[in-house]
């Protein structure tokens, strides 16, 4: 629970809603989830500060990016709680995330520059073919799309595939 802070600080849910684009109901999951933590007035209201929209933007675009909820939630932690986040804080919280993305920009370039090779030209012959395997010699790194999906370039934990 927060220290209660200045009325004029604090948005209703509602505005909340307004701000971020989320309804009430998502704002009140991620608030079950953990990742915004809202005080409550004498009369019991919720009250949020006006940095939960930020909190709320980045848990929406790491949705987005393929992050899990529970990926979120723990880089989150790191972010104070009763205040605004600084520059320096959301700079801490963000490293894991950008190796992250960085591998996971990496895989969708692979799958990009390799994809009109094979299917793009048609031409079914797989003498030629850059994603050919011959004596399936890629069955050793394992199982899937080796020359895309490499262990090296798989997402990182937390990351949806």
């Amino acid at each position: 629970m927060l220290a209660t802070a200045p009325e004029s600080a604090t948005l209703t849910i509602g505005d909340l809603a307004r701000r971020t684009g989320l309804s009430v109901s998502a704002i009140r999951f991620y608030e079950e989830k953990g990742l915004i933590q809202p005080h409550r007035t004498r009369g019991n209201q919720r009250r949020f500060l006006r940095s939960d929209i930020r909190r709320l933007s980045f848990a929406l675009i790491a949705q987005r990016l393929g992050f899990t909820l529970e990926r979120i939630a723990a880089e989150m932690a790191g972010l104070p709680q009763g205040r605004a986040p600084t520059q320096a804080d959301w700079t801490r919280i963000s490293g894991g995330l950008k190796a992250a993305l960085d591998a996971r920009i990496a895989t969708l370039e692979r799958m990009r520059d390799t994809l009109d090779g094979c299917i793009g030209c048609g031409c079914l012959s797989l003498d030629r073919c850059a994603l050919y395997n011959p004596a399936d010699r890629l069955a050793a790194e394992g199982p899937g799309p080796r020359l895309v999906l490499r262990d090296d370039a798989l997402p990182a934990r937390g990351v949806s595939q």
